[in-house]
């Protein structure tokens, strides 16, 4: 379904943190205590028409027809993996694409959101880059794609990942209002503890989040020892050297309760997968306590990169662990559906099952 807002432009209350809301009841002219029973049916029970909503001042109704719209996206395509992998296709008002993956794991979900349509950083070994940025996805249209999963999944999703397509410090303010709508104990009431920001390493946006206590966990996506292996595959490190960045994770970690960050350092077969490599890795993270996510690259089409072998990522491994850092091989999930990490990418349309939706 399409909006049913007169006005294209109309903010959508699933957009809405609750102070926007209370200031809606207050152009309202009503209470501001309506703005919790907003909050309730809006987040809690999923409820997008206000005539939904029961017992609000008539006034509150008529204010709202006129100044708030509904974000439906359309779900135009579902694919399942053996593994259970999810992968949704959701369609925006104006026609753009995103996608969101849901992972299963014991008695849970966890949810990858897209931040964007499409990515600007250019990752040499990510499908998602190849398609270049089209534009920033709102505080709303990600919220969307959680309430699209309450409908699509039986298991409650738990955690948030923002890792889907986008580079999410790139579109910080929107995103910083996604993350604390998700995180209102009044809204959609997610631990900050259960939520993660995902970034290539834009430094700036990362003392940004620092500054603002932007209530979520931290991964970096590290990828590399050397400036000029990550350089030679993302770009942005010759904006913002391995030296910064970890000056700036460590500030991070210094600044939060949460001490941890998670590194995330994807495999690719001899580019950053030797031993003097989990050395230099080991000397980079020395002291700061951060989780180690090694994930063996996840082929595409066209690709000039190869995933390592078993025996390979065994010993890089042990190395780490070795060091005492805490370190997880990441499975690989939903990769036949290219659902994997790197992988999302709307316009590969001819390689993507579609299933009706109900």
């Amino acid at each position: 379904m399409q909006s049913n807002s007169p006005d294209n432009n109309a903010p959508a209350l699933i957009g809405m943190e609750h102070t926007d809301l209370v200031a809606l009841c207050h152009s309202a002219g009503v209470k501001p205590v309506h703005a919790d029973r907003l909050n309730a049916w809006v987040f809690r029970h999923g409820v997008t028409d206000i005539h939904d909503i029961p017992e609000l001042p008539q006034n509150l109704y008529g204010y709202l027809s006129r100044h708030v719209g509904q974000l439906n996206p359309d779900c135009i395509a579902n694919q399942i993996a053996d593994d259970g992998t999810h992968k949704i296709l959701l369609r925006m008002p104006d026609g753009k694409e995103v996608e969101t993956v849901l992972i299963p794991g014991p008695g849970r979900l966890t949810q990858c959101i897209s931040t964007q349509v499409g990515c600007a950083v250019g990752c040499r070994f990510c499908l998602t880059a190849t398609a270049g940025l089209t534009r920033n996805l709102s505080a709303a249209e990600m919220v969307s794609q959680v309430m699209l999963a309450r409908k699509e999944s039986e298991i409650g999703v738990r955690n948030l990942v923002l890792m889907g397509m986008g580079e999410p410090l790139h579109n910080y303010d929107e995103v910083a209002r996604f993350i604390r709508i998700v995180t209102d104990p009044m809204g959609l009431a997610f631990s900050p503890r259960r939520v993660t920001l995902s970034t290539s390493g834009l430094v700036p946006a990362i003392y940004r989040m620092i500054e603002d206590a932007l209530p979520c966990n931290l991964a970096v996506s590290l990828n590399a020892t050397t400036d000029k292996i990550r350089s030679s595959i993302m770009p942005i490190n010759s904006k913002y050297p391995i030296a910064e960045l970890m000056r700036a994770v460590r500030n991070y970690i210094g600044a939060k309760s949460r001490k941890r960050v998670l590194i995330e350092y994807i495999m690719l077969k001899g580019v950053n997968d030797s031993i003097d490599d989990a050395a230099r890795l080991c000397a980079l993270l020395e002291g700061l306590g951060c989780t180690v996510n090694l994930l063996p690259f996840n082929p595409f089409p066209g690709t000039a990169y190869q995933r390592p072998d078993d025996v390979t990522v065994s010993k890089f491994h042990a190395h780490l662990s070795k060091a005492g850092l805490v370190v997880v091989v990441r499975e690989s999930r939903g990769d036949e559906i290219s659902a994997a990490c790197g992988q999302l990418k709307t316009e590969v349309t001819e390689r993507r099952k579609r299933v009706p939706v109900a």
